[in-house]
């Protein structure tokens, strides 16, 4: 009886140019992470992607490399995870992170759930107007990752040359864009996804909040954090309210996108700014084990969740852009008069907003290994049917990348192989290819990647 022999070709491509046997700087094309539809609480409603730039798995994958990649830099040092450490609630203990030629002009922002906020502008003084927009500025800055164009540093189409030489840069577009022709915007877009895949909704708040309302206690609250949380909730007054949900909005504790400043008006080298009118969410300030993800504000000028409370309860200064919330009945600035006790409470309520899963899981880390080398895989080892067709044909079919572009050869030998037909895998990854039925042949899907 004829029977028909086939062969899958594993295709692992290496950034330094060889196969890496280790499994750590693996990224497995045909198995992608859950990116897109991760699980949110139904109270969670804000969400700030655009309609053209929703989350996929592919594109945030692609992100997730650009993202942890060093050679997003003048001088391949400086990735943008090195100023937003997952470790760290993907922000920067530094006081002012280092970049190719200096420091950053403020304190690195965290960027845990940036999705979740009405607030679409970024940066602490807003000056971006989305965060697709946000996430090439770092690139394009002289002293953050220097391709600038000006103080002699190469400008973002050098970046744009480099990345489309890159194999797996080719690859990646490929199947996230269905294009190889690497651009700023597509760029822009696949660093978007990633940062907005970045949530945290598994923390002691999220358990108490997923059965009762904010203005209820919470059963697994301490009595310390449910008194933290109504003085969190109620409005300053005769009730002895701190107000901050005024600004910082629950469930999501986004920021209020019509605030102003909030009475830190001090800049890097002693300088007066009053532009400083953003803020990322109140969630994961601190780390699961109570640990620093930096100091606070973007001068980084206090260094803990007291200091921050206390800051709210008299603040220090009066400007012309004080959010006006800030200010007394007449005008005044704000003294809410709190004591020890309760701006202790406020603090016991804030350690209860941080989660556990953003620190560690694997999808947000640096796909990347120890040495800065990645391997895809394209073709998995095992993924491949035959069915017979009855009349000297059948049908090979393989799950593969999406959308890219494979080749299908037929070999005697095992040596010498030959073209047969060329195939494009669909939307899900499949290719299917026809072949005739013949003794002693095997056949492979192999893959080049495309050129620009």
């Amino acid at each position: 009886m004829t029977s028909i022999r086939f062969s899958v070709i594993l295709l692992g491509i290496s950034l330094s140019g060889f196969q890496l046997q280790a499994q750590d700087g693996v990224l497995d094309l045909t198995t992608l992470a859950n990116y897109a539809s991760q699980p949110i609480p139904a109270y969670i409603t804000r969400n700030n992607t655009p309609g053209n730039n929703a989350i996929t798995n592919a594109g945030a994958t692609l992100g997730r490399v650009l993202f942890y990649d060093k050679r997003l830099s003048r001088n391949s040092t400086v990735a943008c995870a090195s100023c937003h450490q997952q470790a760290k609630g993907f922000g920067d203990t530094a006081t002012a992170s280092t970049g190719v030629s200096g420091t950053t002009g403020r304190h690195s922002m965290r960027l845990i759930n940036s999705r979740f906020s009405a607030e679409v502008k970024f940066f602490w003084d807003e000056r971006a107007t989305s965060l697709e927009n946000q996430t090439t500025r770092p690139i394009k800055d002289h002293a953050e990752m220097g391709f600038s164009g000006t103080s002699g540093d190469p400008a973002f189409a050098d970046l744009v040359t480099r990345l489309s030489a890159i194999p797996e840069y080719r690859v990646l577009f490929s199947m996230t864009f269905g294009t190889s022709t690497i651009d700023e915007t597509l760029i822009q877009r696949a660093l978007a996804q990633f940062v907005r895949s970045i949530q945290s909704f598994d923390s002691k708040y999220d358990v108490g909040r997923a059965t009762t309302a904010d203005n209820q206690p919470f059963a697994n609250f301490t009595a310390q954090e449910n008194a933290g949380k109504q003085l969190f909730l109620a409005a300053p007054g005769p009730g002895g309210g701190a107000g901050c949900a005024g600004c910082h909005r629950p469930p999501e504790f986004d920021i209020d996108p019509n605030s102003r400043n909030n009475g830190v008006i001090t800049a890097f080298g002693g300088a007066t700014d009053l532009t400083n009118t953003r803020s990322p969410t109140l969630r994961d300030l601190v780390g699961p084990g109570g640990q620093s993800n930096g100091s606070f504000m973007h001068d980084a000028s206090l260094t803990s969740l007291d200091q921050v409370i206390s800051h709210y309860n008299a603040i220090p200064g009066d400007n012309t852009n004080l959010d006006p919330r800030l200010r007394r009945p007449g005008g005044a600035v704000q003294n809410l008069n709190l004591n020890q006790g309760q701006r202790d409470s406020i603090v016991a309520f804030l350690r209860t907003l941080t989660g556990t899963a953003v620190y560690s899981d694997k999808k947000w880390s640096s796909p990347f290994n120890a040495i800065g080398e990645l391997t895809l895989i394209i073709l998995p080892p095992a993924a491949v049917s035959l069915q017979n067709n009855g009349n000297g044909t059948a049908t090979i079919a393989c799950t593969a990348a999406p959308n890219l572009p494979y080749q299908l050869e037929a070999s005697t030998d095992l040596k010498t192989w030959n073209p047969v037909a060329s195939v494009t895998s669909d939307a899900n990854g499949t290719l299917t290819q026809a072949v005739t039925v013949a003794a002693q042949v095997f056949y492979r899907f192999t893959y080049t990647p495309p050129t620009s």
